[in-house]
């Protein structure tokens, strides 16, 4: 599995927190950024990291900012992603077993390094389910394509 990780100045610690969980997992990663406090643009992180993901390059995507929500709405704008704004471990396994999510994004300024460490492994090792849920995913990709 790769993954590719974004932040933005809000979610710059959280996103380090995440990429020591990453290496002790072994898992491939790249870090597209920002790694700085100075005030950046969520967009400017969170629409390329979506594009890598929705390309196949990798396949998945880690987003953080200071809520989740701007990093969501961004990730959201490319097509073929599925990034869910997640807070909490039963969240987390769900949008994979049932939205077959690709991106996952959250907030560091919402919750604790911790909860977020519990929430990547859950989601990483989460599969989606199929089933009644593919004709579901499949309607969002038939309205994409549109």
């Amino acid at each position: 599995m790769k993954v590719i990780l974004a932040s933005d100045h809000g979610g710059i610690n959280l996103s380090k927190e995440i990429i020591s969980l990453l290496e002790e997992l072994n898992i491939e990663y790249e870090d597209i950024g920002c790694g700085c406090e100075d005030s950046v643009d969520y967009p400017d992180y969170g629409i390329p990291a979506a594009e890598r993901v929705a390309s196949g390059e990798f396949d998945r995507g880690i987003l953080i900012c200071g809520t989740g929500i701007g990093m969501s709405i961004a990730a959201n704008k490319v097509k073929g992603i599925r990034a869910a704004l997640v807070h909490d471990v039963f969240s987390a396994r769900a949008t994979r077993e049932h939205n077959d999510s690709n991106m996952i994004t959250m907030g560091e300024r919402v919750i604790g390094a911790g909860l977020a460490r519990e929430i990547v492994k859950e989601w990483l090792g989460t599969e989606f389910q199929g089933g009644r849920h593919a004709n579901r995913v499949g309607k969002l990709t038939d309205y994409e394509n549109k």
